[in-house]
């Protein structure tokens, strides 16, 4: 498993200003019904997921892909697969927290079917920045057909 989580850790630090460690994804993996999946091209690993499934709901944890390989469909991709998994292993609901500026993957999320149930004020806060409200969206599973996904390793 530490390279699980050091390879997740990796990717979210090549993905987010401020990172999450390899002890807090070993952490968060650890929990019940926890799971990660990874997407990637040509033999790159360029983003992943982090999920938590447990008592019909699951969360999204974190979700990214490096800069480079945005906009790819991965992230579509990835979403997809944890859905799939997610509903195999009981969940009906599928939740995710956003910072209510991200447009890009607001998008993202509202053309999968989420919809937004609620806001978390000043939910996300860096070094040097205002605080910023997230959103949490909610989407019901299974996900609607979605057509060709990403490629999965």
């Amino acid at each position: 498993m530490s390279g699980d989580t050091a390879l997740l850790a990796a990717l979210h630090n090549a993905c987010f200003a401020e990172s999450w460690t390899m002890e807090s994804f070993a952490s968060l993996m650890s929990t019940q019904g926890s799971f990660a999946l990874l997407a990637g091209r040509d033999g790159q690993t360029e983003g992943f997921i982090l999920v938590r499934a447990v008592a019909g709901e699951a969360e999204i944890l974190s979700i990214g892909v490096v800069p480079p390989a945005r906009r790819s469909g991965l992230a579509r991709g990835l979403i997809a697969a944890a859905a799939a998994r997610a509903y195999e292993e009981g969940a009906r609901t599928l939740f995710l927290e956003v910072a209510i500026a991200n447009a890009a993957a607001r998008g993202l999320y509202e053309g999968l079917g989420f919809h937004q149930v609620g806001t978390r004020k000043a939910y996300y806060r860096q070094i040097g920045k205002a605080p910023e409200d997230a959103v949490i969206l909610k989407v019901n599973l299974p996900l609607r057909p979605l057509g060709k996904a990403a490629g999965f390793d």
